[in-house]
């Protein structure tokens, strides 16, 4: 695609960049009076029995998912029309999202702008290492990485250092406005929390909220991660990096049940999303839609998006993802290497 017709796809894609306070209200509508009244149910459910108590907290946790696309459009001021607006929105969809708005702006603004940029990874991001960085790396830092990298680290333990460490505390070198916002979020957590366990007790609390948190959560990572890791995802170095590549070749189309589709807030058109972050979630369907050459785009299935797991290090010869496994050769033929160096040879002795 030439710079000409990427520039015409930009603009087409960009006409949908248009915020419908009426749309956005019939969403937060939609969205959390259904969460609290499951929550509400989950709680009442305790009285008979955990295991119903436990199932309705886990759809209440698909709930939090839309919620967090509410907060995620509020972040690139695409939800409602009043920036103002999206601000506040943004941050009451945070604290119930447990995402303080300014720190996690700042790095998913640096996430579209650096996406698939093999030289400016690292924020707001998945860990991706090459497959001769991998090769190349100590036996610490593969260790580490192949840890991040397991499933059930990833979405296991993810979810618990999102919410408890990573969203709860401040970068360095943070400016004033993104700390004040991280320790406001938290204040209001923590005061929101409070009185929920003060009207229904710790045990009742826990055993609702952990699942709600967990499901979305490991949701939440899974759509994250799956909508960039997958076989021909589009990564180069800064020199041949280019944005609308990177936005239609480097995201997946999700496509999901419809169902599924209308819980993630239309998250899984991503390669729209990454074309054009103004467009508001429930306008990217549409944009897709209208849009031919978006067609084309890289897609996948809830079926075949399960593939993506045992991706794992980008082949940056061969442009594509490739597993653990394939690298093995390849580490075997280094470490021989290694010890025909370290062998004093014939004509040494």
């Amino acid at each position: 695609m030439n710079k000409d017709k990427q520039r015409e796809l930009k603009k087409s894609v960009s006409a949908f960049a248009k915020p419908d306070t009426k749309a956005g209200i019939r969403q937060l509508i939609n969205t959390i009076i259904p969460f609290v009244l499951l929550w509400i149910l989950a709680y009442a459910s305790l009285s008979v029995s955990v295991w119903l108590a436990v199932p309705a907290a886990m759809i209440a946790g698909g709930f939090v998912i839309r919620l967090f696309i509410i907060f995620h459009d509020c972040t690139h001021q695409s939800f409602l029309k009043s920036q103002k607006a999206n601000r506040i929105i943004g941050t009451i969809t945070g604290i119930l999202t447990l995402f303080p708005f300014d720190k996690w702006k700042r790095s998913h603004s640096i996430h579209h702008a650096t996406s698939g940029n093999l030289d400016k990874r690292g924020t707001g991001d998945i860990w991706v290492m090459t497959v001769d960085e991998y090769v190349k790396a100590s036996w610490k830092e593969r260790l580490a990485y192949r840890l991040y990298r397991n499933p059930i680290v990833m979405f296991g333990l993810g979810p618990l250092y999102l919410f408890l460490v990573s969203n709860r505390f401040n970068r360095k070198g943070a400016k004033k406005k993104e700390r004040i916002n991280t320790y406001v979020t938290n204040i209001a957590v923590v005061a929101l929390y409070s009185l929920i366990i003060w009207a229904i007790g710790w045990e009742a609390f826990l055993i609702i909220q952990i699942p709600v948190l967990y499901v979305s959560g490991v949701l939440g990572i899974w759509l994250f991660y799956v909508q960039h890791q997958f076989e021909d995802s589009y990564f180069e170095d800064e020199s041949e990096w280019d944005f609308v590549k990177a936005a239609v070749d480097g995201s997946s189309y999700y496509k999901l049940p419809k169902v599924l589709q209308w819980v993630s807030g239309n998250i899984g058109f991503h390669h729209v999303h990454h074309l054009s972050p103004r467009v508001p979630n429930y306008a990217l369907e549409e944009a897709h839609e209208k849009t031919p050459p978006l067609k084309h785009a890289t897609t996948i299935t809830l079926a075949t998006s399960f593939e993506s797991i045992r991706f794992r290090l980008y082949d940056t010869e061969n442009k594509t993802f490739v597993s653990f496994k394939e690298v093995k050769p390849i580490l075997k033929e280094k470490r021989v290497a290694m010890l025909d160096q370290r062998q004093p040879s014939f004509q040494d002795e």
